[in-house]
């Protein structure tokens, strides 16, 4: 099932439950659910659930927000970096929230 969310700024992924690998910091792979591409101040962040066998996908916990730092030929995100700025983190979360209040319950 496809879900749309309401805000122009945001988009969700094509299928739920869809999840990428990348490779942390340290050369370790980490696994994350992707909940949306959102555009927001000239930039385009990725929100991602990191999941391992007592957090799978679909289920749910921190958000993690990634700025996309590289686009493919198609104009889709190719690359990923973790947002180190607090403060855009959580205004990139904020208008996350606001943009999915009726895809996803938020406590």
């Amino acid at each position: 099932m496809i879900r749309e969310g309401s805000d122009p700024n945001f988009a969700p992924p094509v299928e739920e439950g869809t999840t990428f690998v990348f490779e942390d910091e340290h050369g370790d792979e980490v696994e994350l659910e992707f909940l949306g591409l959102l555009f927001y101040e000239d930039h385009r962040y990725g929100l991602f659930f990191p999941i391992d066998d007592t957090h799978p996908a679909l289920s749910s916990g921190e958000v993690m927000v990634l700025e996309v730092v590289e686009l493919d030929e198609e104009g889709q995100p190719a690359s990923f970096e973790l947002v180190d700025d607090e403060t855009i983190a959580q205004e990139v979360y904020e208008a996350f929230r606001k943009a999915t209040k009726d895809l996803y319950r938020f406590e």
